[in-house]
């Protein structure tokens, strides 16, 4: 870390945070007096993207260990064996973030260093003290522990011994792992979330078999096994019943005492209608209903959506007496990752869905495109465009679905790649993420005047890392990332964050 000493404190400084400000496009008024003086405002990572080391500290196979090993998976060929080596340097990334002046951190555990074998072995105490080394280091810098129980990783053992989420036994094992964790750091950790974004991981799983464990049918893929019009609906449902039974745990054994609270994080594409016809506008209403409410209208509500089971029947499963019971515990917030608005384009009628896509099962076709053109600038993740106003109607829209429930924007930030990149210092110049965090922020503080119940934002990522299919061929971060040498180094998005904390722009 040693060209990191040289770099932070030059930066850090407020004449250097002006001259930078004159020269990154920053229009905008918003600024941090705009939120609620409690709102947290931190950064976000995940153990498996980040952490590397993945044979140390007695740490079992995760089954992205497994799958990033297996050629052709991943766009670079590359895996997440050392990724950050934030498992030894998570010390200097706390440094990091106390740079930033951010005041919370969300980061995920890895399930494989805390039970290696799952329920069928004992705890890591190793990988217990890994995290509570990682927690009493944050609290000492005062940056809030935001804490994912699973974030897509789970021990390759419990796909080889029954099939992981395709099976009812997986709820017992991940309510034993939340279990575990919520005894060894919930007196210090005041915010929970069961799972990330598992609307994506069931969707990439079992319907178009690109995450582990790689299952899907036709038109979807041509996987090794699967079933693309059934499984993701078992397995969405087996994650949702896994939610209910650590939340009813944790209100049972420990909230009252550790005075903690427990959600969800959904990802969360605003669908925008591609006319404004009725059936454009109902095929956009699908679309969100498909997305989002699959997870949490059971949660909440007790069911799936009215729209879900219209259409799919008997392909989506009911709730037993007693599962409906657990699903009465609900949560104390919903965590939002947002980063894209899309087009959704009604196929119920008369133009029939195109073969193979997601929106399939909707009846709803999803494109970034109307007359050729993008919705929003595009970013180099191809789903990913530049609509601010798409936070604002996605807040609002479960606002009003949820009854203004506590929200966390748990997720929003910008993919830097391509060819453009050639040096270190394009990296480093980003004021594209500037410009897209700057109108991002800013409709956020519109709607939370409008009275959202918006309590935090994230924003993807504390530094570079491993992007699941991507590789490392992407980069979300704040930091640079040399995966040669490890080294660290602030992006101008970092000092416009610090500049933002600190209010230091608002007079412009």
């Amino acid at each position: 870390m040693a060209g990191e000493a040289a770099w932070w404190p030059l930066l850090a400084g407020a004449c250097c945070c002006w001259l930078l400000l004159l020269i990154i496009p920053c229009a905008s008024a918003v600024n941090r007096s705009d939120f609620p003086p409690s709102f947290l405002f931190g950064t976000v990572t995940s153990s498996y993207q980040i952490e590397g080391a993945y044979l140390e500290g007695n740490k079992s196979l995760s089954n992205w260990d497994v799958f990033t090993h297996l050629p052709g998976k991943i766009v670079d060929g590359s895996t997440g064996d050392i990724a950050d080596d934030h498992y030894h340097r998570f010390k200097d990334d706390i440094e990091l973030m106390h740079s930033l002046g951010v005041n919370a951190y969300r980061f995920s555990i890895s399930w494989a260093r805390i039970l290696p074998k799952g329920r069928f072995g004992t705890v890591n105490p190793a990988g217990i003290a890994l995290y509570n080394e990682l927690i009493d280091s944050l609290l000492l810098k005062g940056i809030e522990p935001f804490v994912t129980v699973t974030h897509f990783d789970y021990p390759q053992e419990l796909e080889d011994r029954y099939g992981s989420w395709l099976s009812a036994e997986m709820q017992r094992d991940f309510a034993h792992y939340a279990d575990v964790c919520f005894a060894a750091f919930g007196d210090r950790v005041k915010y929970w979330t069961t799972f990330n974004e598992p609307n994506n991981a069931v969707h990439q799983s079992y319907r178009v078999g690109s995450f582990p464990p790689e299952r899907c049918s036709p038109p979807y893929g041509t996987c090794a096994s699967g079933d693309s019009d059934v499984e993701p609906y078992i397995a969405a449902h087996n994650v949702v019943l896994a939610h209910a039974t650590a939340v009813e745990i944790y209100r049972k054994k420990y909230q009252r005492k550790q005075k903690g609270m427990i959600g969800m994080v959904l990802i969360t594409t605003w669908f925008e209608p591609i006319t404004n016809t009725p059936e454009d506008r109902l095929a956009a209403q699908r679309a969100m209903a498909f997305d989002v409410p699959w997870f949490l209208d059971p949660i909440v509500y007790g069911d799936y959506p009215p729209e879900m089971r219209q259409i799919l029947g008997c392909r989506l499963p009911t709730f037993s007496p007693e599962e409906k019971r657990k699903l009465g515990f609900k949560l104390d917030f919903i965590g939002i990752n947002h980063y894209t608005t899309l087009y959704a384009k009604d196929c119920m009628f008369s133009r029939g869905c195109p073969t193979g896509l997601a929106s399939k099962d909707a009846l709803v076709d999803i494109t970034g495109f109307k007359d050729g053109q993008p919705i929003g600038p595009p970013t180099a993740m191809p789903p990913f465009y530049v609509v601010p106003d798409g936070i604002e109607k996605a807040v609002t829209y479960i606002m009003k679905r949820y009854n203004n429930l506590p929200m966390f924007i748990t997720e929003n930030g910008y993919a830097q790649g391509g060819d453009g990149y050639a040096q270190v210092g394009d990296w480093l110049d980003d004021r594209d993420r500037v410009e897209y965090l700057n109108a991002y922020l800013t409709k956020l503080a519109k709607v939370i005047r409008d009275g959202a119940d918006v309590r935090g934002y994230f924003i993807w990522s504390l530094i570079d890392n491993f992007e699941w299919l991507r590789g490392y061929t992407l980069r979300f971060g704040l930091h640079y990332v040399d995966y040669k040498t490890e080294e660290r180094k602030p992006k101008s998005s970092a000092l416009w964050y610090k500049c933002f904390l600190q209010s230091l722009h608002e007079a412009q």
